[in-house]
């Protein structure tokens, strides 16, 4: 088995284990805690120095490793990536249905292809907070579906299908009396819960679907949510692949730091335009004894590759990409570039990422928005807005973003993971 291919498949138990945002960071906080690292609480006090360590807040985690050779003015070479993805999120009085059906109540989270979580059988995966606080993950298997309208009674559906997100996207989960059911009740059940501790919730739909190699060759992977877990995965397997190394290696500071929320605008406690990152990298300072002239030349030094993906090629929509630059799935990660900087990457940072691919042998691709299409954005401009840290945008390519199930090249994932770690390095 090739390692390409063990890669890709480690991320598609990666993607298993993490329907929700929560469910992604716990599961990496598993693997560092098997890995060594020590999960730390931010309303404690930290000790200082080398070490390997990780925080959770909600659905975001950072993680790092300072060296035994750090100074207080080391800087940081952060990945980030973010833990969520478009989905739908259950409302408020969530039990709701008509003529004889059970439905949940959701509201749209993001932007997701709302044609594509048709006719699929879905999961509900977050969080359950009971009235003292403490936090239960939960996730069912396959109990929703938004049933599409038989082509029998709509005979122009094919020529352009639309769907209201109030009036169409309530999913079916039973049949029955809404007045006498309860879905809240169902996932009280599933978490071990009385349904009236619940004091609150933050719960997503997920797709079932197995993550699968296809292709005459197995060269390309399907799965849910490979926006943007491909990219925290590669951050945390190249963290765990350089915490495995040399501990004395000189130069910088490794950061994983895996945002929650950036589907939405990233402004959260646990988005890239909150503080959650500003106040871990200003702790890690504080416990090597950085002045504040210190923490300024550490983040001068400091440099950022925001991990998120990117559009190859559309075969059949050739003309919504730029003429010249069309990256193509199996062709090697993404160099993300935008004059308006909905992206961060400038001369500096693009020749960072060419000697960090040389380096590893690695093939990259440009990325850059046809001149009439709006381009989307990632955390990498808020990271350098926020800290004044130089970024690079980057991502491996995908088709079919933000759809319930997306698809890449086989190849692509692995070398990702591969230049990150060693960025780290």
């Amino acid at each position: 088995m090739s390692a390409a291919v063990e890669h890709i498949q480690d991320l598609g138990e990666y993607i298993a284990a993490s329907p929700s945002s929560f469910h992604a960071a716990a599961e990496a906080a598993r693997r560092l805690d098997a890995a060594g690292f020590t999960r730390l609480n931010e309303s404690e006090a930290w000790e200082g120095g080398p070490g390997k360590h990780y925080v959770i807040r909600d659905g975001a985690l950072i993680a790092w490793i300072v060296p035994a050779n750090a100074a207080p003015h080391t800087g940081f070479r952060i990945l980030g990536a973010h833990t969520d993805s478009p989905s739908f999120k259950l409302k408020p009085k969530p039990t709701t249905g008509r003529h004889g059906w059970l439905q949940a109540g959701v509201e749209v989270y993001g932007g997701p292809l709302l044609n594509s979580w048709l006719d699929r059988e879905l999961a509900l995966a977050g969080r359950l907070v009971t009235a003292d606080g403490e936090e239960r993950l939960v996730a069912t298997g396959p109990m929703l579906r938004f049933p599409q309208l038989a082509i029998h009674l709509d005979r122009n559906v094919n020529e352009g299908l639309k769907l209201d997100k109030q009036q169409h996207m309530n999913p079916v989960w039973g049949t029955g009396d809404p007045g006498s059911a309860d879905l809240l009740g169902v996932l009280a059940r599933q978490a071990e819960l009385d349904p009236e501790e619940i004091g609150g919730y933050d719960v997503v739909i997920a797709d079932t679907q197995k993550p699968a190699l296809f292709g005459s060759g197995d060269e390309f992977f399907a799965a849910g949510r490979l926006d943007n877990l491909s990219s925290v995965h590669a951050g945390l397997t190249a963290l765990i692949g350089a915490a495995a190394g040399n501990p004395e290696q000189p130069g910088a500071i490794p950061v994983l730091a895996a945002f929650d929320h950036e589907e939405i605008g990233s402004e959260s406690r646990s988005g890239a335009s909150g503080p959650v990152l500003q106040d871990i990298l200003g702790r890690i300072s504080d416990g090597l004894g950085a002045t504040a002239g210190d923490r300024t030349r550490a983040l001068a030094s400091s440099v950022c590759v925001s991990a998120d993906t990117g559009h190859a090629v559309h075969p059949n929509y050739a003309d919504r990409h730029d003429p010249l630059n069309q990256p193509v799935v199996g062709g090697g990660p993404l160099l993300k570039i935008n004059a308006n900087q909905r992206y961060a990457t400038d001369a500096v940072g693009a020749a960072l990422w060419a000697r960090l691919c040389g380096d590893e042998q690695v093939p990259y691709q440009e990325f850059v928005s046809n001149n009439v299409m709006p381009c989307g954005s990632t955390i990498g401009p808020l990271t350098a807005t926020r800290l004044g840290i130089r970024t690079v945008d980057v991502g491996i390519p995908l088709l079919s973003m933000h759809s319930a199930r997306e698809m890449c090249g086989v190849e692509d994932p692995k070398r990702l993971a591969a230049v990150v770690e060693r960025f780290f390095g």
